[in-house]
């Protein structure tokens, strides 16, 4: 596997080149997102906060910590960000319970999901989203290469941590972002082809304990009811659906422009956060709806090329795994927004505001960058899956495991 280095010691024709196709979808959805945040928080922003520029002033903060964060994930080599693996999830797990601590913690609406910075709050929850598929990508390689596939206990530390990860998100009251992992979590299982069996015991227990979680919050409860009764919460629960569904709709085929057809949007409360796509579809149309999905499909159908290319589990998983976040998390956010699911507090990649949101992002996106540089013309290489099979695995290189 190749490595990045400023300088080369060889010619530069040696070196494989980043994917182009997807670093330049990355940036049309980021400059989109950009474009999008502003038409739809300016009017909200100036006339709560004085600023029109407030939110994209934040975002593009953030955005340069997340261009950074991407560089290191693209730039570093995979064999190191292995070692730091063990680092990451420690370090994950300790933010996630600074959020319970008093003083550092950062409480809104009767959830603590935030710690306090200096100069801004961060989300750790949006971090576990990556580093569970690293962390997953890592030992799901090892488990398969150690041909351990038929003890059970073997697959024990990954369910340790899935569960230690979501139980610590449920307890900061985010329903959603914790069901959201422990599906990224599943997923992970289902690509590394692990017995699923054997989280048949997990499940039977999570299944009530999700149940319980649902029913002991009025406010979840109350989703729910309105969710399946829309026209008893037009007031309340179903006000920000309605309003979204309304600006959809008055988009039409071409859209209403980035003008003052856009200023009802102040109606939807945090339009610049979870209902976004409805600025979107109000401004641009119809024809911004389809642009917005030929975008998205490019950006994830050129990550599953990168990953199924890949010449070792890891970096195939951990892609896979960072196309799946984007991917599923994007079309919960749309499909909340459309009405189809009831509210969850799942950000849309890329538009949302939240600084936590755009620098994970970032950084899934510089590690399948890095994943396209992989120089697999040396192994060999299953040509169906493009995964090395598992008598291959012998004739890679052994520096990639160590």
């Amino acid at each position: 596997m190749s490595e990045y280095k400023f300088i080369p010691e060889s010619s530069v024709d040696s070196y494989r080149k980043s994917d182009t196709s997807f670093i330049i979808s990355v940036i049309l959805m980021w400059g989109i997102g950009i474009f999008t945040l502003f038409v739809c928080s300016s009017s909200y922003a100036k006339a709560a906060l004085g600023d029109s520029m407030y939110f994209v002033k934040r975002q593009l903060i953030a955005s340069c910590v997340g261009f950074i964060g991407l560089l290191f994930f693209a730039v570093c080599p995979l064999n190191t960000q292995r070692k730091l693996i063990p680092v990451m999830v420690f370090s994950t797990l300790l933010l996630c319970i600074l959020t319970f601590i008093p003083g550092i913690k950062y409480e809104r609406n009767g959830a603590h999901r935030w710690i306090k910075m200096p100069f801004f709050t961060f989300q750790p929850s949006e971090l576990v989203k990556f580093v569970i598929v690293l962390f997953f990508a890592n030992f799901f390689d090892k488990y398969i290469r150690k041909g351990d596939t038929d003890d059970e206990k073997s697959v024990a530390p990954s369910v340790i941590v899935l569960v230690t990860f979501v139980a610590v998100v449920f307890a900061q009251k985010d329903f959603s972002t914790g069901l959201f992992i422990l599906f990224i979590g599943l997923f992970m299982f289902y690509i590394a082809k692990a017995k699923m069996l054997w989280l048949l015991p997990f499940s039977i227990l999570a299944i009530p304990a999700i149940a319980l979680m649902i029913f002991t919050e009025e406010y979840r409860v109350n989703r729910l009811a309105a969710f399946f009764n829309p026209d008893e919460y037009i007031q309340s629960y179903n006000f920000q659906g309605l309003a979204s569904k309304r600006a959809i709709t008055t988009g039409g085929f071409w859209g209403q422009g980035i003008g003052d057809g856009l200023e009802k949007l102040n109606n939807i409360p945090e339009v610049q956060s979870d209902y976004i796509f409805a600025g979107w579809a109000e401004a641009m149309g119809f024809i911004g709806v389809l642009l917005y999905f030929a975008i998205l499909i490019i950006f994830i159908v050129k990550a599953v090329k990168i990953a199924l290319k890949c010449p070792d589990r890891f970096t195939a998983f951990g892609t896979l795994g960072c196309a799946a976040v984007l991917f599923f998390q994007s079309l919960m956010n749309v499909s909340v927004v459309c009405g189809i699911v009831p509210t969850t507090g799942i950000q849309l990649p890329f538009f949302s505001s939240g600084g936590s949101s755009i620098i994970v992002t970032l950084c899934m996106c510089g590690f399948i960058i890095n994943a396209s540089r992989c120089d697999y013309d040396t192994f060999e290489i299953d040509n169906y899956s493009g995964l090395a099979s598992q008598g291959e695995f012998e004739t890679l290189d052994a520096s990639l495991f160590k």
